[in-house]
């Protein structure tokens, strides 16, 4: 097959922009160095002959090494260079983050998420994308970040496109997005460019088979290898490649060889470790390419004009991208989430209805009214399917309503569960997903921290991630050390989630409907204890179910018990949420007029201003959490408020929390030893208002 002559002079044209850009930055190493980057020299050919084929309503998740593909996308050189250079109009990340590190969302090329630094950690959230895609599909839904339009083009079904380094296929993460599209049979290209070296490890040191060999092993992920430093076979394998999973919604893999002819990064220099470097450059693209279009008829002369005039504009470029404003210090304090609609308590809180309802259930109701409303949600995790419908019955009788499509089971992954919903959010659903337990959320983290809280933020504001994680928690009835533990400190960590963690159901419910509204990632903690009220003294949480208008807005804590300040009488503000609510209003009767409670309901964003003030009005404090103590939230929150409040405190903050040990033990006696009660509360209550 001859290839078209105006497609190898496009692939020809980028290809020599992106080596330009490669010798550029060598040429001028001392002023770009200061920002580390790595460039495609050696890989242009496979990079570009994917980038030309990909269509405005694709999706596209390239890694650090793609500068090539987003120039074949329509990015200009000086488009790239104002990243390289972290410059305020960098298009990606508004001198956020590192050089071909994209984000895009406009509206004639591919849209890009954010990418992140972590290796393979795309692959998760470009799987997202595909699943998404799956759903709008069989919903019959329109994706809001694609204009339609009349063109034949437009009607063409969208793709996924994940870009790996064969290095980052060893990671566990990237088994988990396979296994997850050969299951689901997604509609997602996942391109592995293999030059053979992780940093100064190579293939033979770090790998039992290269990515294509791997692929194997999931059944319904199809597999080809191909020579990616040669332009035409690469264009032509991947033409079939698209057009399959355009028309047959199913997952492929193409394994690219290709040579790595630059440094690692500009950090890590080729010549410190590499032995092959002769052989690598036998492989360079570049010159089969100029072979192949001269075979195609085109003058060695048109050729070279056809150089020097990129390597002009490439260097124009360049001169005025140094020129480009940086940011300023302001510029720090923008997108780090997206505005929210939900800013006031709104709707029926107390409705007339009967009798109250457990706090699992004013969950689950709101839920079930979001996804009637709103066609866009759905609900996803562990055995939250209709054979069971959640270990808490949380999801129960949802499948049955919306279908298995709606409310489905995924396997045992918690990363794919957290870093799905990156993907899902992009192309414009909002997914309700849910960790077993709060001890099985560390596998999730890494997406959690790496991709979900830093997409908006990195993003420069493009790509806030909206989704929903739910969280059981907390201890009781002798759960033991991996179905009991407390993880909030290690959660409010992790800048640019919400997180809440409400007490009963009423706020849950409130709190669930002002998530769904909101465009940021919200975490909700929900401690098991309080679902069905078993726990002796819980009964607090259970409410009656507001009205589905109910919203109530993250920030907001709840005086839940208030006292007038005193002259003639110690008085104490406790501040706590969750399960310590309960222990603190229980441990507090007799003494309601001496101790205010705070509930925080939300620990981020949280509400200073009524700790503050309630704790300069009382002149004591004590914050009780189910975390042991040391080094965690409640010791940090303690902190602040002597900050703000030393001036008018009669004695130190203090923190009641679990016992500093590694784990939760199974024994009921050791339980109870080692958690917080009302009879703790109450005993650090009176020390604190004797002090």
């Amino acid at each position: 097959m001859n290839m078209d002559k105006k497609i190898l002079e496009k692939g020809f044209s980028n290809l020599c922009t992106a080596k330009a850009l490669t010798e550029l930055y060598e040429a001028n190493f001392k002023q770009v160095s200061k920002y580390v980057h790595a460039t495609s020299r050696g890989h242009e050919a496979i990079q570009t002959a994917l980038g030309l084929q990909l269509l405005p309503q694709d999706y596209a998740f390239p890694y650090y090494r793609d500068d090539a593909m987003l120039l074949a996308l329509g990015m200009q050189p000086y488009d790239v260079m104002l990243q390289l250079l972290a410059k305020k109009e960098d298009p990606f990340s508004g001198g956020r983050t590192y050089y071909s590190h994209p984000s895009l969302k406009d509206i004639d090329k591919p849209k890009i998420p954010h990418q992140s630094s972590a290796t393979g950690m795309q692959a998760i959230p470009a799987t997202g994308v595909a699943m998404g895609m799956q759903y709008i599909e069989k919903q019959g839904l329109s994706n809001p970040n694609v204009i339609q339009n009349d063109s034949k083009e437009s009607q063409l079904n969208p793709i996924s496109v994940c870009s790996l380094g064969d290095a980052s296929v060893t990671e566990g993460e990237i088994a988990e997005a396979f296994q997850m599209a050969a299951l689901k049979q997604m509609p997602i290209l996942y391109l592995v460019q293999d030059n053979g070296w992780d940093i100064s490890a190579n293939a033979a040191e770090t790998r039992a088979q290269n990515a294509y060999e791997y692929a194997q092993g999931f059944h319904g992920l199809e597999a080809i290898s191909i020579d990616g430093a040669n332009f035409t076979e690469s264009y032509e394998a991947l033409e079939k490649v698209i057009a399959t999973i355009r028309k047959e919604r199913r997952p492929f893999l193409v394994h690219a060889k290709v040579p790595l002819l630059n440094h690692h990064t500009s950090g890590v220099r080729m010549e410190w470790y590499r032995d092959d470097l002769e052989e690598a450059r036998s492989r360079d693209p570049y010159p089969v390419l100029k072979k192949q279009l001269e075979d195609a008829g085109i003058s060695l002369k048109d050729i070279e004009a056809i150089e020097v005039e990129i390597k002009a504009k490439v260097q124009s470029d360049f001169e005025r991208a140094l020129q480009a404003e940086d940011p300023q210090p302001e510029d720090l304090f923008t997108h780090d989430f997206a505005p929210t609609p939900i800013t006031e308590e709104v709707g029926e809180r107390f409705p007339k209805r009967d009798e109250k309802v457990v706090m699992v259930d004013c969950a689950l109701f709101a839920v079930e009214e979001l996804m009637r409303t709103h066609k866009e949600c759905l609900v996803y995790g562990q055995d939250v399917g209709g054979r069971l419908g959640g270990v808490f019955r949380e999801a129960a009788t949802l499948a049955q309503k919306f279908g298995d499509d709606r409310v489905f089971n995924t396997p045992i992954q918690e990363a794919f569960i957290v870093g799905s919903t990156v993907g899902m959010s992009a192309v414009g659903l909002k997914p309700i997903v849910e960790v077993q337990f709060a001890d099985y959320i560390w596998p999730g983290l890494n997406q959690l921290f790496t991709e979900v809280s830093r997409s908006c933020y990195l993003s420069n504001g493009k790509w806030p991630v909206s989704m929903i994680l739910r969280v059981p928690i907390g201890a009781y009835g002798s759960g033991g050390p991996y179905h009991s533990s407390s993880v909030e400190s290690v959660i409010t960590n992790i800048r640019g989630v919400k997180i809440a963690y409400p007490s009963n159901g009423a706020d849950l419910k409130g709190l669930m409907k002002a998530a769904y509204y909101d465009p940021n990632p919200v975490v909700i903690l929900e401690h098991k204890g309080l679902y069905w009220s078993k726990v002796p003294g819980t009964k607090g949480a259970t409410s009656i179910e507001p009205a589905e208008d109910y919203r109530l807005p993250f920030g907001k804590a709840n005086v839940l018990q208030e006292i007038w300040k005193q002259e003639d009488k110690e008085t104490l503000t406790v501040v706590s949420y969750g399960m310590g609510v309960h222990w603190a209003m229980n441990a507090t009767k007799g003494m309601r007029d001496q101790v205010e409670v705070i509930d925080l309901r939300t620990l981020f964003p949280l509400d200073e201003d009524t700790i503050m003030k309630s704790v300069k009005k009382t002149g004591k404090c004590l914050v009780v959490t189910e975390e042991p103590t040391n080094n965690s939230f409640a010791r940090a929150l303690s902190g602040r408020i002597q900050e703000e409040c030393f001036k008018y405190i009669d004695a130190p903050v203090m923190t009641i929390g679990s016992e500093n040990m590694p784990a939760i033990p199974l024994n009921s006696t050791l339980e109870q030893t080692m958690i917080p009660s009302t009879e703790k509360v109450r005993t650090k209550i009176e020390e604190i208002l004797n002090y």
